[in-house]
C-alpha cells in the first residue's frame, strides 16, 4: 500500500480549551493538570465517574477515558476479561479495559484529529454522553461479576435488562 504525503500547514487549537470551556458551562469539578490534560469529575446514576482527556501534540489525537471507582481483585480477574470480551462485542464505538496499574474498569477512545482545526463542541459532548451512558449500562454487570461472582454471560444478561417503570 502507497502512503500518501502531502505538505499542509495547519494551525492547530488546543482540544483541551474547548473541553475546559464545556466544563466550566456545565460547573463540573476539573483540574488542568497541563496544557495536554484535564481530568473531570461527574455524578452518575450509579457513582461518580472520573473523565480523563489527553492531547498529543505530535499525533494530533485526543485520547478520551471515563472510568469508575471499582478495584477489580486478583481473583475476579479473568472473569472481568470475560466480562469485557462481551460487552466490546456489543460497542460501536469505544471500548471497555482495565487499567493495569489499579485494575480499575474504564471505557476508552481515540480521537485523530489531523486535517482537523480541532474538534467540535458537539463531538466532545458526545464523547463525554456515550462513554456514561456506556458505563451506567454496564456498571451493574462489572458489579455482578466482582462482588456477586457472576460469570460474563450471567452478568451481561442481567445488565440488557432494560426497566420498565418507576418502583
Amino acid at each position: 500500500m502507497t502512503a500518501l504525503s502531502i505538505e499542509t500547514k495547519t494551525v492547530l487549537a488546543n482540544p483541551i480549551d474547548l473541553v475546559e470551556e464545556i466544563v466550566q458551562a456545565n460547573e463540573w469539578a476539573h483540574d488542568r493538570a497541563s496544557d495536554e490534560e484535564m481530568v473531570i469529575e461527574i455524578s452518575g446514576r450509579w457513582c461518580d465517574y472520573r473523565l480523563l482527556f489527553v492531547w498529543q501534540r505530535e499525533m494530533n489525537a485526543l485520547h478520551y477515558s471515563c472510568g469508575f471507582e471499582m478495584k477489580v481483585p486478583r481473583g475476579r480477574r479473568a472473569a472481568i476479561f470475560e466480562l469485557l470480551a462481551a460487552i466490546n462485542e456489543r460497542l460501536w464505538i469505544g471500548h471497555f479495559d482495565l487499567a493495569a496499574d489499579d485494575a480499575a474498569p474504564s471505557f476508552r477512545q481515540g480521537v485523530l484529529l489531523r486535517g482537523a482545526f480541532g474538534p467540535s463542541v458537539e463531538q466532545i459532548e458526545d464523547l463525554v454522553d456515550i462513554s456514561v451512558s456506556e458505563c451506567e449500562r454496564f456498571f451493574p454487570a462489572f458489579q455482578l461479576v466482582v462482588w456477586a461472582g457472576k460469570n460474563a454471560k450471567e452478568a451481561i444478561a442481567a445488565a440488557m435488562i432494560d426497566p420498565v417503570g418507576e418502583a
